[in-house]
């Protein structure tokens, strides 16, 4: 695995046969990606593309049909590549009847932590979720977007150095949703990587660096975020003040006329919303 690579994803291939005399099912056909330490990477798709299937081969909770899976440099089948991954799938479950604190608290027990380093991670937990004021709070109480923070929280206790979420701000209100993504945009400005999968093609372009776009079970485009909506067939001119008449006769004048300047030239953008649909239709 090549050095600063936090995720490496080789010829994923993961078949499903649902009964003895059913046809196989190809959830997965040869998928390859790979994400840089640091980097925020959105796996994007239709339902039933495989992005749920890529990710849980990734956590090893399914083994591949074929290809490898790598968490820093190690094979993800095996337990010690989970030490430094958190995790909040689409539809978690929390025992209602604890309250926020309680909840990360019991995670972080589970991952070994104890005593006043493990009062001090929950309290800094719940503080980055912005949850102090419920914190004491049972979560039969929660909204759904304050359980996906709770989630993200409980992802969290144990500082790891990956996280990967399904749907975080699935079935959450625009506020709560909001709330997400800038918590996102904090692990990354912490330097933790992140995985994501989601629906929300337009909060993906905000935060995300990389992109993959999976349908049927195949990665049909993958990479830098700016290079993917780059149109590279057109160019578009920004122009400062510029006068009618030289709307008319555009770039080669440009320079002829006395006081316009020149802001930029490159290539336009599409949005992740049309490349998406472009690729999927």
């Amino acid at each position: 695995m090549s050095k600063g690579l936090a995720v490496e994803i080789k010829n994923l291939v993961k078949d499903f046969k649902p009964s003895l005399r059913a046809k196989t099912i190809r959830a997965v056909d040869d998928v390859s990606l790979s994400i840089q330490a640091g980097d925020v990477y959105g796996l994007i798709g239709p339902n039933g593309s495989g992005k749920s299937t890529t990710m849980k081969a990734l956590l090893g909770l399914l083994s591949p049909t074929s290809g490898t899976c790598s968490i820093f440099g190690q094979d993800s089948m095996k337990v010690d590549s989970r030490n430094d991954v958190g995790f909040l799938p689409e539809n978690p479950y929390f025992y209602k009847h604890l309250t926020g604190a309680e909840t990360v608290r019991f995670y972080g027990k589970l991952c070994g932590m104890k005593g006043a380093e493990l009062e001090d991670r929950v309290r800094e937990m719940i503080a980055l979720v912005e949850l102090d004021a419920a914190s004491d709070r049972r979560l039969g109480g929660y909204s759904k977007g304050m359980l996906q923070r709770i989630g993200l929280a409980q992802a969290l206790v144990q500082d790891p150095r990956l996280v990967i979420l399904d749907e975080p701000t699935a079935g959450v209100d625009p506020t709560g949703s909001r709330q997400i993504r800038d918590l996102i945009l904090t692990l990354k400005e912490r330097g933790i990587t992140v995985f994501l999968c989601s629906h929300l093609l337009e909060q993906v372009q905000e935060i995300c660096d990389q992109i993959g776009i999976i349908h049927h079970g195949k990665m049909v485009r993958e990479g830098r975020l700016e290079d993917l909506i780059s149109l590279e067939d057109r160019t578009e001119l920004i122009l400062d003040k510029p006068s009618p008449e030289l709307l008319e006769k555009i770039r080669h004048l440009v320079a002829a006329q006395e006081g316009t300047t020149l802001i930029s030239e490159g290539h336009p953008r599409t949005t992740l919303e049309s490349l998406f649909l472009e690729e999927t239709k």
